[in-house]
């Protein structure tokens, strides 16, 4: 697959190959929605807490006596039945996460990179350098018409782009170690660098 390189400012900067392996799959939806399904999980807290009836604080003393109420017996106010009283089965602290083979992961970026080159929201850029001025990235990204996209650099980011980059809404940047299939999804347009491919290329391979 042959795609130009734009650069920032919208000149052309020639074009590049795209390794079809990667970019030329037909998408999976159930390749892409057991990657997410599992970064979500993962990411998921997983802190929620009751409190049960050994942790509610209430007397234990008997609440009424044993026989002639013609009610149910009960030793304590803190029983699961009383309004106030402990939670039975309730959530506790636990991981939500689960294993999902690196195969699997690995195809999930593949067909998520190759989802996007089929909808034609992947651009491919010369390379993502600013000034560290976000006015003037602002003005250069709104002229692309990109509104809601992740740029996915090299193997580090350039520290002047991503400081210009911080404060513009919906626009995310990211080294290539740091491509998932959720922000690749998330996102309507994908823009890779020159040096983005090249790194995306030997860790997928």
């Amino acid at each position: 697959m042959k795609l130009d390189v734009i650069k920032l400012d919208g000149g052309k900067a020639g074009s590049v190959n795209l390794d079809d392996a990667l970019f030329g799959l037909e998408p999976r939806a159930d390749i892409l929605h057991r990657v997410v399904r599992w970064q979500r999980n993962n990411a998921q807290a997983g802190t929620h807490k009751v409190k049960t009836r050994s942790e509610v604080k209430y007397s234990t003393k008997k609440i009424y006596r044993q026989k002639g109420t013609g009610g149910a017996r009960h030793g304590a106010r803190s029983a699961p039945i009383f309004r106030g009283g402990g939670i039975y089965k309730g959530p506790t602290p636990r991981s939500h996460g689960h294993e999902l083979p690196k195969k699997v992961r690995v195809l999930g970026l593949k067909h998520a990179l190759s989802a996007k080159a089929k909808a034609g929201e992947l651009v491919i850029i010369d390379a993502a350098t600013s000034e560290g001025k976000t006015s003037i990235l602002a003005k250069q990204v709104a002229n692309l018409g990109w509104k809601r996209a992740l740029i996915i650099d090299g193997a580090a980011v350039n520290d002047h782009f991503a400081q210009a980059a911080r404060n513009i809404e919906g626009l995310d940047i990211l080294p290539s170690m740091g491509a998932n299939v959720f922000d690749i999804l998330k996102r309507d347009t994908l823009v890779i660098t020159k040096s983005g491919i090249e790194a995306l290329e030997a860790r997928l391979k």
